[in-house]
């Protein structure tokens, strides 16, 4: 037996580690503090055993009202919040929760469903401290985390991609930011410009410096990496606040006895202020980077999809 730490548990000791999945067996056998759903996890949770009662109590229940299309949403928000209480029976922290993409640029609706998803935990028996609604960082998603904040509902700001995004969302008061590593590094890469080694790899460079940003304000927004594609991403953020990471790269982790250096440490804050970002510049800042433009879009629309894939498979099972 290896008697050093694997470098999962030396990760532990630098970083919040948090499950990207809603793998219900994966999440009780890797003990992360939080975890995450969103509509592909619930997608692919209707095939595991483990939800097979919940799904079929949400189904009778919406058959029992008659049907029809204005419940699929209901089933939809049902089985969410449903898996979110389950798996936060399995970790210390947060579930985060995704608000339906498709209201990615529409403030009233995102804060809406924000709070419907507040109570329905509510009446799982779960208070807002053990939940995060996660939120796509356009300009309208950044004003409804503003409305959220304030009411005391705390915001997990994703897809980040941009340093003017990221200011905003802690201009707004979010409790977290999810900058996405692995899609950055992608889309380099399909650009032809494949960094020459980790230090050099964007998607790194960016947490890099968003981290060393939050703390020179004093920010007490939470920076978590997210979208990893290698263990070597990972490791080249140790100690940032937060790091979200698939089973897969989790179990990689926890194979590997080597040493794990601190990378992220958090500086002294200091009194410079800037101006607050505005509407206008982050509009300007999200077009003068094609990067950010492309994979903000790209990511809505993908989260859009699995949403609306959900809702055909909720759809044909009430039909069935």
């Amino acid at each position: 037996m290896n008697a050093s730490p694997s470098k999962l548990q030396q990760l532990r000791d630098l970083s919040v580690v948090v499950a990207d999945t809603g793998d219900y067996d994966a999440i009780k056998r890797l003990k992360p503090v939080d975890c995450t759903t969103n509509p592909t996890l619930v997608k692919k949770a209707l095939d595991l055993p483990v939800y097979a009662d919940l799904i079929e109590e949400h189904l009778a229940w919406a058959r029992a009202q008659g049907g029809g299309e204005a419940l699929v949403d209901d089933v939809v928000d049902r089985l969410t919040v449903g898996v979110g209480a389950r798996l936060a029976g399995l970790i210390p922290g947060r579930v985060s929760t995704e608000v339906d993409a498709d209201q990615a640029y529409d403030t009233a609706a995102t804060v809406a469903k924000a709070r419907k998803f507040v109570r329905m935990y509510a009446e799982q028996g779960i208070g807002r401290d053990r939940i995060l609604i996660k939120v796509a960082s356009t300009w309208e998603g950044v004003e409804a985390a503003r409305q959220l904040q304030a009411e005391g509902i705390d915001c997990n700001l994703t897809l980040i991609f941009n340093p003017t995004q990221a200011i905003a969302c802690a201009e707004a008061g979010a409790f977290l930011i999810s900058p996405f590593v692995g899609r950055i590094l992608d889309w380099y890469v399909a650009h032809g410009q494949a960094p020459a080694n980790i230090d050099e790899d964007p998607g790194v460079v960016f947490v890099r410096g968003v981290y060393a940003e939050f703390k020179r304000r004093g920010s007490p927004t939470v920076v978590m990496g997210a979208s990893f594609r290698s263990t070597a991403q990972i490791e080249a953020l140790a100690g940032c606040d937060r790091l979200t990471i698939s089973p897969d790269l989790l179990e990689k982790l926890d194979r590997d006895h080597g040493p794990l250096p601190r990378k992220l440490s958090p500086g002294a804050a200091d009194a410079v202020t800037a101006a607050p970002v505005t509407a206008e510049s982050f509009a300007a800042a999200i077009e003068a980077d094609p990067m950010a433009k492309e994979k903000l879009a790209t990511g809505i629309e993908i989260f859009a999809k699995d949403l609306a894939a959900l809702r055909a498979t909720i759809r044909e099972k009430l039909a069935g």
